[in-house]
This record gives C-alpha cells, structure tokens and sequence, in this order.
C-alpha cells in the first residue's frame, strides 16, 4: 500500500490474536491531550499540500460516469464545497474535528486537510495562521503562513482495540491532530458529556467537523450544517460526507492508497470497543484447515471493503 502521508504502516501486517481482548489496565485519566511533535515527519503545511494535489489529481481524472469512481469524485466535489463554505463562515480556530481513526473520519481528515492548503494560500498569512494557536514560537511581525496542528476530539470507547489505538496515535502523528482523548463510560460519560467537556476545555470551538453518514445511528435526517439539540453543548455539527455510500468510502480510500487501521482487513467494517465489536457475519467465510490429519472447521473473513451495502455496515456492531 502507498505511504502518501508519513503512516509508515502496512495493513497486511500481523494480526495480533488478542485483538479481542480488553486493552488492558484502565485508562487513569478520564481526559488525555497528545501534543505531538514528530521531528522527522513533514509539517503541516506540506500534508495538507500533498494532500490538496493528490485529490486534486483524482479529481482530473477521466471515469465513466457509469462508474462507482465518477460517482467518487462527485461525491468529494460536493463535500470539498461544504468544507470550503465552513472555512467562510468560521475562522480555523473555531473549528475542530471529531476522530476516532475509523474510516469515514479519515476521509473527512483527508478533505478538510487538502481544503486547508487551498485556503491558506489564499488568504493573508495571518488570516490562516493566526486562527489556530501555534505549538512554536513566533515573532509578533512574521506570522507564520500555516497552522501547526489541528484540534481534534476522540471520544474513545471503554474497552478500545490496540491496534485502533495505534492507527489513531501513527494517524494523528502524520495529520498533525491535536488529539484530546476523552474516555467514555456510559451512562458515567457518554458520548454528549465528552463533548461538553471539551468544549468547557476549549471555548473557542464553534464548529465540529463530524464523520457522519446518513445510514449511521441517528444521520437520517442530517444536513451539512445542523446546531445541536436535545440537551447538547451548543456548537455546530458539520457533515461534509453526510451522503457518502459505504462502497464510495473505501473507492476513495483504496484508489488513493491512503493507509487505514489494519482492523478493517480483519472483516470488521464498524469500529468500536472489544466488547460490542465483531467481524461482520455478512464477510465470513467458512472452510477447514488440517491439523494432525484430521479436517477442523475453520472460519476466515473478507477485508471490510468488500462489503456492498450500507444496511450490512453495522451487522458486527451489538
């Protein structure tokens, strides 16, 4: 698989059969911040530039409207727009982004990252960088031209996968996130309290970008843009790939060879916790191994991105 972002991680590699374990001792800190600061990774400003000219590259390319990839790229014109109209309704530091490393995160992250470059190098120096607090040291007259970092939030599961929790760790390494990890414990801390918390953290956030899509829990009837509800904190959720199919996802992902936690080669195609995640049933693949001349019946799943259907996503998911 092609490395375009400084993920050095092959998603062939061992797969660990305590994947399905607890990941050990609790967490003791309900709420972590990784400030990251890789000195051999490219910066910020050179991930969102690759990134810009990849898609960019994608975009220019000729498919047959027939075609699940010229589906693709009209899917990602559209949320490239949404992206672009949040980035004129709030300044960068208002803005942040919800990651957990699954897949439809990671598309977003992708997206908004190649916005990013574009709009950096279209407004002032100072439009751009100044929005977002800079992890270095500058002179007050020579602002720099880029952003560092990305504020990000991970509302993490109880009992979370290792090999999720590396994939998040190497993703937001090489995207430059500044990642603040809330624990979850429901009905101690759910998802809603998470979220309250980081904004009493981070008061300057107005606007969340969330990796949504109309099939999942409660994306029915989204849009682009919706305020919270329902006893929420109050900031504005922003659903670029709100109609994004599960096939287009991994089209985007796979034709662009970008690197994704090496779980979803193991037929899991809906991340959670060890304790209400399996390999979807729908990718089993039933067979018999040899041991000792005597045939056992053995069982094998597909990667994730052989699935079809929306409605078959979550079939791993209790």
């Amino acid at each position: 698989m092609t490395d375009v972002n400084g993920i050095s991680q092959a998603n062939g590699a061992d797969k660990s059969s305590t994947e399905t374990a607890l990941h050990g001792a609790e967490q003791q800190s309900k709420e972590t911040t990784d400030i990251l600061e890789p000195p051999t990774l490219p910066p910020l400003s050179t991930v969102t530039r690759n990134l810009h000219n990849q898609i960019t590259a994608f975009l220019a390319e000729d498919h047959d409207p027939s075609s699940l990839l010229y589906r693709v790229q009209q899917q990602t014109r559209i949320s490239l727009d949404v992206i672009r109209e949040s980035l004129t309704r709030y300044p960068i530091h208002e803005l942040s982004i919800s990651y957990n490393g699954g897949k439809d995160c990671l598309v977003l992250l992708l997206l908004f990252l190649a916005s990013l470059h574009r709009h950096c190098a279209s407004t002032s120096p100072s439009s751009c960088s100044s929005s977002i607090a800079s992890n270095q040291s500058h002179s007050s007259n020579s602002p720099p031209s880029h952003p560092t970092y990305i504020p990000a939030i991970y509302a993490q599961p109880k009992h979370p996968f290792p090999s999720v929790e590396q994939f998040v760790t190497q993703s937001s390494q090489a995207y430059h996130l500044k990642l603040t990890r809330h624990s979850t414990d429901p009905p101690h801390s759910t998802i809603r309290s998470t979220f309250a918390e980081y904004l009493s953290s981070n008061p300057q956030v107005r606007a969340i970008f969330v990796g949504t899509r109309r099939t999942d829990p409660h994306g029915s009837k989204l849009t682009h843009f919706d305020r919270t509800d329902h006893g929420w904190p109050d900031f504005m959720r922003i659903h670029p790939i709100i109609d994004w199919h599960y096939v287009e996802i991994w089209a985007f992902i796979k034709h662009l060879g970008i690197d994704y936690c090496p779980l979803y080669d193991q037929g899991y195609t809906s991340l959670g916790g060890t304790n209400d995640t399996h390999p979807n049933p729908k990718l089993k693949v039933e067979g018999t191994a040899e041991n000792g001349g005597v045939n056992n019946h053995v069982a094998t799943y597909k990667p994730a991105y052989e699935l079809i259907e929306d409605e078959e996503e979550r079939l791993g998911r209790d």
